[in-house]
C-alpha cells in the first residue's frame, strides 16, 4: 500500500511505494533549502523542474535537470536548493 511523508512543514511531501527492485518515493518540494540524511544508499531523479545539490564530502553545488540522476551513499547527509517546484523519483537500494 501506499504512505504519504510530508516534511519541512509541508514543503516536501511525497508517497512511498515498492518498485521491482525495492522501495522508492515519488514527491514533490516547493522552493527552499533542504538538508537530508540516508539510511540506504539513494538514487535521485529528477522529474521535473531543478535541483541545486550538495553532495557529502563535495564542496561544490552541481544542477540536476529533468532525467539527471544523482546517487547519495547510506549514512550521508545532502543539501538541496530548489528555486521553483520540483518533482523527482528516489529509489532506495
Amino acid at each position: 500500500m501506499f504512505k504519504t511523508n510530508e516534511s519541512f512543514d509541508g514543503k516536501v511531501k511525497s508517497i512511498a511505494f515498492t518498485t521491482s527492485d525495492g522501495p522508492a518515493t515519488m514527491g514533490v518540494m516547493a522552493p527552499g533549502e533542504y538538508e537530508f540524511g540516508t539510511a540506504t544508499v539513494e538514487h535521485m531523479t529528477v522529474i521535473s523542474g531543478k535541483m541545486v545539490v550538495q553532495l557529502p564530502d563535495q564542496d561544490e553545488w552541481k544542477e540536476y535537470k529533468p532525467f539527471d540522476m544523482f546517487i547519495v551513499p547510506r549514512d550521508k547527509k545532502f543539501k538541496l536548493r530548489i528555486e521553483a517546484d520540483a518533482a523527482y523519483l528516489c529509489l532506495y537500494l
